[in-house]
This record gives structure tokens, sequence and C-alpha cells, in this order.
């Protein structure tokens, strides 16, 4: 494969003004990051922009033996995008002294010119995050940085942003994209998440908890339900359960729903049909 480079074709004139620091801020990079360098993967010793750039061209491969996935964490050499000078992972450039990332994380071998992100680096996550650490928190049982609206204000669930997205199966914990927590303590990307509710699908889908207020639409079930009568032969009983609250309840079938006699949501399946001829008759 050939080695992917994200240097300007014009490159004639490599000389570096006094102010080197700055040079070329913002002027290289990809669609992932602005950045005065390119990596080298360890993995398979070929030269990438970033590590997005890297998985992308691994996970397009049709052999997949080669394919595979860069940890952040293993680079060791870089490679000054102004002068080409390789050398091991720094902040400023060994050959041109031009600084190769206005933000550098040398935990995470991070290099972005767009401080506007307002990044940081949190030492619980292990990774970088993005948004300012003024408005983030740290959960300790879910194990992410979450928005500081949701502080004392979510779910929790045992690492949940340490899984993959429900819809698109992205690993959750390292996207770029934006996640948000759902009523269950379930994580989801954002985009994901907007979709599923375009879509008219209210459940999580994970643990088919409702995600949203349904009370309005439950107080329209209850309108069609008492305004529709059943036949006869649909004048039977059903056992079901809630996923709402776990509960369960006896109640009459219906087309168009069962509502929880408990927590009186209509999110509910059908575990058992009773049929009430066979019932031995009740004691007086």
């Amino acid at each position: 494969m050939a080695e992917q480079s994200s240097v300007p074709e014009n490159r004639e004139d490599t000389s570096v003004p006094e102010n080197r620091e700055d040079f070329g801020k913002s002027q290289f990079g990809c669609d992932h990051y602005k950045r005065r360098c390119r990596i080298r993967a360890p993995c398979c010793n070929r030269v990438f922009t970033c590590r997005h750039c890297h998985n992308e061209a691994m996970c397009s491969l049709s052999n997949l033996k080669e394919q595979h996935e860069l940890v952040r964490r293993d680079i060791k050499q870089v490679i000054c995008a102004v002068c080409d000078t390789e050398q091991p992972v720094a902040k400023v450039c060994s050959g041109c002294g031009i600084v190769m990332g206005e933000y550098f994380c040398e935990v995470c071998r991070f290099y972005d010119d767009e401080t506007e992100k307002k990044q940081f680096h949190c030492n619980d996550c292990g990774i970088c995050r993005v948004g300012g650490r003024e408005n983030f928190f740290h959960c300790a049982k879910c194990g992410s940085c979450y928005s500081m609206s949701l502080h004392d204000n979510h779910e929790c669930v045992q690492d949940s942003m340490k899984n993959f997205c429900p819809i698109c199966y992205e690993y959750l914990f390292e996207s770029i994209k934006a996640t948000q927590v759902m009523r269950c303590g379930h994580t989801i990307h954002t985009g994901c998440y907007v979709d599923m509710v375009n879509q008219n699908q209210y459940r999580c889908p994970i643990c088919s908890k409702s995600t949203l207020d349904m009370s309005s639409d439950w107080e329209k079930l209850d309108e069609e339900i008492g305004a529709t009568i059943m036949p006869d032969e649909y004048r039977y009983e059903v056992l079901i359960l809630c996923n709402d609250c776990s509960g369960t309840s006896r109640v009459k079938f219906h087309i168009f729903g069962h509502k929880c006699s408990q927590c009186h949501s209509y999110n509910t399946r059908v575990t058992e049909k009773i049929d009430l001829q066979q019932e031995p008759p009740s004691v007086s």
C-alpha cells in the first residue's frame, strides 16, 4: 500500500520564517485533524496523517488478515509535514523547529492545531476529550466523561461507554462523534439516537425501556382501546411483562396494546395467553 500523505503538492519553498513555531498552522492535516505532522504506524510501518486515516484504510482492505486498528499509545515516530524529518514523538520538530500541533498530548501521541475544540486529557479515561475540561465530569461507574448537565442527573450503567453503539456498532469510548445517555443509562451516538426517534422507535435497542416520555402516547392508546371493542373470539386474557418497570400483569387482550397495571406503560410484551375455559372455577 502506498503511504498516505497530507503534504501539499506545492512545496518548493520549505524555508521557515523567524516565527517558526506557528509556521504552517492549520495548513496541514486531514479530514479528522489539522496538524503539522504525520505518524508512522508501528503495527504496519506505514505513514498516515492520523490514526483514523490508518484505521479507515486498514478496514477497507479486502484481505481480512491485514485489517487492524492502530493503538494510539504505541506510536513512537512522527514525520514533520514541513521538513519531512522523521523523529521520536515530540511537540516541536527537531529539524525545523515548528510546533507540530498547537495542542499536544504526549500520553495519547495526539496533535491538533484547532485548539478552539478545547481539547483536554482525562487521566481517568486515559484519552483526550474535546469541549473544555470545565464542561465535563468523569463518571467512575459509567467509565467516561459526560457533560456537566448529566452530573447527578443520569442513570449509571457499569462501563456504559466502553461498549458499541447499539445502532451503528462503532466503539463509543473512542468515537469522535457526539454521544448521549438515554433515560435507561445506556449510551448511544447522538446522531443515531435522532435517526432512531425520527423512525418512531422509542425503545432502547439494548434493554427495550422507553427512551422518551410516552405518557401522552399512552393516553391516546387509552382512548383508542376504550373506543374499540374486540370481537368475541379475541376476548381472552394474557400475561404481560413490562419493559419499563419489569413488572408482570394479567390483562385483557387487545390488538392495540396491553397496559402495565403497575406503571401504566404500554411498552409491554405478551408472555402467555390464558385460556379462561380451562381455568378451574374459583372457590366461593
